[in-house]
């Protein structure tokens, strides 16, 4: 949001809000508590999209099982897209992926790769969700409609899925290392932090953006 802030999208309303439900996190005792409070978030987060998306969306909440209109269908191909590359990273791992510290952990599903997503959604996911929008390369034309734009037509998901390889290649200069680094290692650097953290050897932080 602060991105968009500073680029002729006056959220500054929703950043304030944002703001003031994070400084209240401290004070949770229970993780139904916490888990109040990033729903809270979430929905002023995902309000602010009626503003940054240049196309007329009317989007309030985000929706999963099923998504119940265009842009939930959006976020969940390419999040869904997201945790898929995390995993390919995890597995150059020694890490576990189907044991996970924020999503409930199971054999059937690789949910540390859901746990590590969380991360880099906004960065990498929305704002490609942002960028597509906004460009108009996806539209209510790049769904079926009969379906209730619940499914997006194959040359839309062939454009999403390039897009995204495009993204991940793009490279920033890591703070640490001192070097260029794509932002799909970035997502195996994150694996790195959580296997430092479990030996003892460097307490994990999540990533922020730096740049």
């Amino acid at each position: 949001m602060r991105y968009y802030n500073g680029r002729g999208k006056d959220v500054a309303e929703y950043l304030r809000d944002v703001d003031s439900l994070r400084k209240q996190i401290g004070k949770t005792k229970t993780i139904e508590e916490l888990m109040g409070f990033e729903g809270n978030i979430r929905r002023r987060y995902y309000a602010a999209w009626n503003v940054i998306v240049n196309q007329e969306i009317k989007f309030e909440k985000r929706v999963m099982h099923p998504p119940d209109n265009m842009i939930n269908s959006l976020i969940s191909f390419v999040n869904t897209l997201i945790y898929t590359k995390v995993l390919s990273e995890i597995y150059h791992t020694q890490l576990n992926p189907t044991i996970s510290y924020l999503h409930e952990p199971g054999v059937r599903r690789f949910s540390l790769s859901l746990d590590i997503a969380e991360v880099f959604k906004p960065l990498i996911g929305d704002r490609l969700i942002f960028s597509l929008l906004n460009r108009k390369q996806i539209t209510e034309d790049s769904f079926t409609k009969e379906l209730n734009f619940l499914h997006l037509k194959k040359d839309a998901s062939k454009l999403i899925v390039s897009e995204l390889e495009k993204r991940l290649k793009q490279s920033v200069m890591h703070k640490d290392l001192g070097r260029q680094v794509s932002y799909q290692y970035l997502l195996r650097l994150e694996s790195y932090k959580l296997i430092k953290h479990l030996i003892g050897e460097k307490e994990y932080e999540g990533f922020r953006i730096w740049w």
